[in-house]
């Protein structure tokens, strides 16, 4: 059974992003061929993409804080939940590995090294986030440096596209190992 997040993930951030999607088919057609007037398109997918998986981190970080602070005695329950959640990276952060490291870190859990050792590939989606988020901040902040974007500065479809499969593995792939350390750490399954 998947995590609250994870479902939410699947289901409302999905058909955000679906949506853009279906924009980017309305203004550029179906068809082979340069679409200029997606750019823009392309643009906000990514930006999109960003926020969306950055609230499912967040999201399962806080789920994950509860299923630990359910467990400790009702007056320190407070101070246990704000210790965990206090200067959380993913509140104010892109979602990139060092912030996810950070915030999952506090809680015990080497969420870098539990993915990868899960499978291989994650390895790779990792970096593919880390091309996101390089993305997206060239977007945010009008920055469209090729140095820093992989030597070019137009964003296609299929790198939005390739990411938002990186991100749903790594979605999938978070809340398993999240799981599997609740689990081990206080002793019950937390989803």
């Amino acid at each position: 059974m998947p995590s609250n997040s994870l479902l939410h993930w699947r289901e409302s951030q999905r058909s955000k992003l679906d949506e853009i999607m279906d924009a980017h088919r309305a203004v550029g057609g179906t068809g082979r061929g340069r679409r200029y007037a997606t750019e823009q398109v392309n643009h906000a997918y990514a930006v999109l993409l960003s926020s969306q998986f950055q609230g499912f981190c967040r999201d399962l970080h806080s789920e994950c804080v509860q299923h630990i602070v359910q467990r400790v005695p009702a007056p320190l329950q407070n101070v246990v939940r704000g210790e965990f959640v206090r200067d959380r990276k993913l509140d104010r952060g892109n979602p990139n590995p060092g912030n996810i490291g950070a915030d999952f870190g506090r809680l015990g859990l080497p969420i870098w090294d539990k993915v990868k050792a899960l499978d291989r590939r994650n390895d790779e989606r990792k970096q593919r986030l880390e091309e996101l988020n390089d993305w997206r901040n060239a977007i945010a902040h009008q920055d469209l440096d090729p140095a820093k974007l992989g030597g070019r500065t137009t964003l296609r479809l299929n790198d939005v596209n390739r990411w938002r499969r990186a991100c749903d593995q790594l979605a999938r792939a978070f809340d398993q190992v999240a799981r599997g350390h609740l689990n081990g750490l206080v002793g019950s399954r937390p989803w």
